[in-house]
Order: structure tokens, then C-alpha cells, then sequence
């Protein structure tokens, strides 16, 4: 059965926690703020970026120029601290010639995922890109797959494919099923208990895509 397949971008298609991490760092050292460990820091990949910053301290009345502050590293040099993981291209060309819809679903800001997916050259497997509006719209998961579904048409058997919580709790707001690809930043623990489905290998997620 032929699918429409919103894929996540940040830990799924891509492994963007170097550039990502170091851009958050940056803020903290702004604000005159300990940074948190790595292993802290890898949470920041995939939410959207004020809820990683209410959750690590950053007053509310500074969360916008905390924005600002990541932004303005990460849109010059950490979208490019960034490199799509082993086969991926293999796994989008198969799907696409499967005849599978394909679609990116992320929190990313739009304008720089278009960006980046140029970057790799995985821009022309995908029918429409959808990320956070440049205008602050759509800042949360199931906002981005609400657009996508409202703005394409005859969208048939969506699933959704994401690395973090929430990629699975934006799903399941929009009722579609969702698969959790445990090679990203999420938690596996929870991802397995929560997703309707995992794949810890790209040959695991093309299976379950095929099915």
C-alpha cells in the first residue's frame, strides 16, 4: 500500500546534534549561565527551541533573545555542523521509486531546512517541505503536520517517522501512526513504549515502511 511519509529532519534524515548543541551552548554563555553536559545538551535536537530553554532555566522574558542569540550561529555556520546519516539517500530513493509520498515534517524553521536539504542534495525526494514559519507559526510538531495535511492534496495512509517524544505526541494529536527511529537523540525506552511502531536500522525502517 502506497504511503504518505512526513519525515522528521533533526535525528532522523540528519545527525545535527554537533552544530545544534554548540549553538545552544553559545547561549548559555550569553546569559553568564553554566552550560548543561552533552549528554543534557542532546535534548535540545528535535523539540522546538523555547520549550529546551524553559526546561533548562531560561527566564521566560529571555527566551526570545535566547532565540536569537542560537539562531544567529546557527544560521551562519551550525546548519552545516551537520551530516545525513549512512543511506539515507539510498532509503528516500528506494521509497520514492517504491511510490511512496514524501514529506518533511520538522520544527526546524522552513527556510533553513529547505536550506539544508539542498545542502545534501536530498531536496528532490520530497513533494512539499514543511517546518516552523519564519513568521514564529507553527512551533509545535503536530502545527507542522496540521499544515501539511490542510495544504496537500489527496494525502492518503499518513505515517509519521521521528527520532523524539515529540514527533510521537505531534502524531498522535493529528490521529496518525507514528514510527520512532531509535538512531536520534530521543529516549528509546520511552519512544518504544509510546510509538506504534521502531526501527533501529535504516534496512528495519524501509521494512516497516514496505509492510
Amino acid at each position: 500500500m502506497k504511503k504518505c511519509i512526513f519525515f522528521d529532519l533533526d535525528g532522523t534524515l540528519t545527525d545535527s546534534g554537533e552544530g545544534i548543541m554548540k549553538c545552544a551552548q553559545t547561549v548559555f554563555e550569553h546569559f553568564g549561565m553554566q552550560a548543561p553536559d552533552r549528554r543534557e545538551l542532546r535534548s535540545f535536537v528535535g523539540p522546538p527551541l523555547y520549550k529546551s530553554f524553559e526546561k533548562f532555566g531560561i527566564p521566560n522574558d529571555k527566551i526570545d533573545e535566547a532565540i536569537k542569540v542560537y539562531r544567529k550561529r546557527y544560521n551562519t555556520v551550525g546548519k552545516f555542523e551537520n551530516r545525513p546519516y549512512d543511506n539515507i539517500e539510498i532509503l528516500l530513493s528506494k521509497l520514492k521509486n517504491d511510490g511512496h509520498r514524501l514529506f518533511i515534517a520538522t520544527a526546524k524553521p522552513q527556510t533553513v531546512s529547505v536550506e539544508i536539504l539542498r545542502h545534501f542534495g536530498l531536496y528532490e525526494y520530497f513533494e512539499c517541505i514543511c517546518g516552523a514559519g519564519d513568521d514564529g507559526t507553527r512551533r509545535e510538531k503536530h502545527q507542522v503536520i496540521q499544515h501539511l495535511m490542510q495544504n496537500c492534496q489527496n494525502l492518503d495512509n499518513i505515517i509519521m517517522v521521528g527520532d523524539t517524544m515529540s514527533d510521537v505526541e505531534g502524531a498522535r494529536i493529528c490521529k496518525i501512526p507514528v514510527i520512532a527511529v531509535l538512531w536520534g537523540y530521543g529516549d528509546c525506552d520511552q519512544l518504544i513504549k509510546n510509538a506504534d511502531s521502531t526501527a533501529e536500522s535504516i534496512k528495519e525502517l524501509y521494512a516497516v515502511l514496505s509492510k
